[in-house]
């Protein structure tokens, strides 16, 4: 049978299977050609991949609004939302070519699920030494809580309430507890949390447990009765911040009784800009840095709730994003 001009390319290259959204709620393996690897690039064959759940479920299932989808254009995503698009950012592979400086080193990437990729060695980020390559996948998700903290402001001896004990919430509430004096509480409906808070060390209730004000209040519930919870126990002058992102989903939240006369403060944080106090000296590639060392603590494997070969990922994606208690979901190359 002849083959078409992408067929032929494919067969007579290198060539590298991806895991593409097609349509709503289906997913397919694609086989792709490697472009050339330029001097200063790197061939990267994948070890691990996490699905980040939050944000795949709404791409997943066709839910980005019309006005986002160039913001939610990811690092190297390939097609055009709503679909067909290859999506992800957690990619944790070993360098088979590239600079000698990177070359048979293991790197972090913000990369869809991919066995193999091309990228300039500056977008590949070193692990550390004592850094599992399988517990590197949440680095995407320890980024994007560090960044929470930093929009939050939390201070030493605040009282802080995070609501939603998913990774990325779980992460918040690990990294405020650690700021000295801090009392931080991490809020649940799910009861099979409190093992997940306990093991992080980290003070678990469901939400009709919190009781009094805060200083700080973080939602990373994608839920709007747990933002309204949120607000109810914000004290004078608190500081409240929406993780969450809800796609084209529309929320309706109560702005009336004392929310004006407490002066609270309602504010979104999202990974793609560093808080503006922080520019001068923080770059991307130095957030990213800090991220992968702030996950040596062999506590946070906890976080990953499952895996799957990439082999078996379209016919596993659905079932991964429906179940309730998936938390980063590992996928092994």
């Amino acid at each position: 049978m002849k083959l078409d001009m992408d067929e032929q390319t494919v067969s007579d290259g290198e060539s590298a299977s991806a895991l593409w959204f097609e349509a709503p709620e289906i997913c397919a393996m694609r086989r792709e050609a490697l472009s050339r690897r330029p001097e200063d690039a790197v061939l990267v064959r994948t070890l691990y991949s996490g699905i980040s759940r939050g944000t795949e479920s709404l791409i997943f299932r066709g839910q980005v609004p019309e006005s986002e989808f160039e913001r939610m254009r990811g690092p190297h995503m390939e097609g055009r939302f709503p679909f067909p698009v290859k999506y992800g950012y957690a990619a944790v592979g070993r360098v088979e070519a590239g600079p000698a400086v990177l070359r048979d080193k293991v790197v972090f990437a913000l990369h869809p699920h991919q066995d193999r990729f091309i990228l300039p060695a500056d977008q590949v980020t070193l692990l550390p030494e004592t850094l599992p390559p399988r517990r590197a996948v949440l680095a995407a998700n320890m980024e994007t809580a560090l960044n929470i903290v930093w929009d939050a402001g939390i201070q030493p001896g605040d009282r802080v309430a995070v609501f939603g004990a998913g990774v990325v919430g779980a992460l918040v509430a690990y990294l405020s507890s650690r700021i000295v004096g801090t009392q931080t509480i991490l809020v649940d409906r799910d009861a099979k949390r409190q093992a997940l808070a306990t093991e992080l060390e980290v003070a678990f209730v469901q939400p009709d447990g919190v009781e009094g004000e805060f200083d700080v209040l973080i939602n990373a519930t994608a839920n709007a009765e747990a933002l309204q919870n949120a607000i109810a126990h914000a004290g004078i002058e608190a500081k409240i911040v929406e993780a969450s992102w809800y796609g084209d989903r529309p929320v309706t939240i109560a702005l009336g009784g004392a929310f004006h006369s407490r002066r609270l403060q309602l504010v979104s944080s999202q990974v793609g800009s560093i808080p503006a106090e922080k520019r001068a000296r923080w770059t991307y590639a130095r957030r990213l840095a800090k991220a992968l060392e702030l996950l040596l603590d062999v506590r946070l494997d906890r976080l990953i709730s499952g895996e799957t070969a990439f082999s078996e990922l379209p016919a596993a994606y659905a079932r991964i994003l429906s179940t309730q208690d998936t938390l980063c979901h590992r996928i092994r190359y």
